[in-house]
């Protein structure tokens, strides 16, 4: 069991000096997979899975304010999440609820500035989280250094349907016509309106596909794909991902 934890020790700043002085991305989107696998592998429940994945957030959060990364856009809960058992979702909503209610007093998110964010749709909501959501958000709306997004019952194809059809209210008002409808001007109507589009969308657990997360906004995103579990994802884990997005030349089609 020592070998590891000495490897670790001799690899982590290894790892740092070449990546610290680095390009970094301003906006990562991470898709946080694997919590039901990895209790499976640890003889553990379910609940007790989403728990340790829920715990990693914050480390997370940490390893982005180190490098300076000013937003994260969290795919917490997805609008097909939706058509897992109940008692499995209902856990999964008491965790963000919590999450939420820690998030309006933590002394690190007071302490870093950062401002927190919800995405998705509400209407399939209970009336408890759509209040601890506004509560949160109304508490950090000051802050101002760091962004944190936490995409709740979020489709990527939703989004753009919303997008779609108050286009087409506004256009039936008469507030727009037709040709006014630009890439720029959509993108005012999606749930990240002034937002920088994501540079990396990480992925946990092995599985390499988006699963519908900002469908948009990740035309020109780098993808970095994780084979670990996402409560076992350890910062040398998150700085390889950096490591390669800082090999990628990235040209936007160009």
């Amino acid at each position: 069991m020592q070998a590891p934890a000495i490897l670790y020790k001799l690899y982590e700043p290894l790892l740092w000096s070449q990546i610290r002085n680095g390009p970094t991305p301003h906006h990562i989107g991470l898709i946080v997979d694997g919590n039901r696998r990895f209790a499976q592998m640890q003889s553990m429940t379910s609940a007790e899975g989403h728990q340790a994945g829920s715990r990693k957030l914050e480390d997370f959060l940490r390893w982005c304010w180190r490098l300076n990364i000013k937003i994260v856009t969290l795919y917490a809960f997805s609008t097909e999440n939706h058509n897992r058992n109940k008692e499995e979702v209902d856990y999964l909503m008491h965790l963000i609820l919590q999450k939420l209610k820690q998030y309006q007093a933590d002394p690190m998110i007071i302490r870093e500035g950062v401002k927190i964010k919800v995405i998705g749709q509400r209407d399939n909501l209970s009336q408890e989280m759509i209040q601890e959501i506004c509560k949160t958000e109304d508490l950090t709306k000051e802050h101002d250094r760091f962004l944190l997004n936490i995409a709740i019952s979020y489709g990527g194809r939703a989004e753009i349907i919303d997008a779609v059809r108050q286009v087409a209210r506004d256009i039936k008002a008469n507030k727009l016509v037709p040709d006014d409808v630009s890439e720029d001007l959509f993108e005012r109507y999606l749930y990240t309106e002034g937002l920088p589009d994501p540079d990396l969308i990480i992925r946990t657990s092995g599985e390499e596909r988006l699963s519908g997360f900002l469908l948009w906004q990740s035309a020109y995103s780098e993808l970095y794909f994780s084979e670990v579990y996402w409560p076992a994802f350890r910062m040398i884990d998150f700085w390889r991902a950096i490591r390669v997005y800082q090999q990628r030349e990235r040209r936007f089609g160009k």
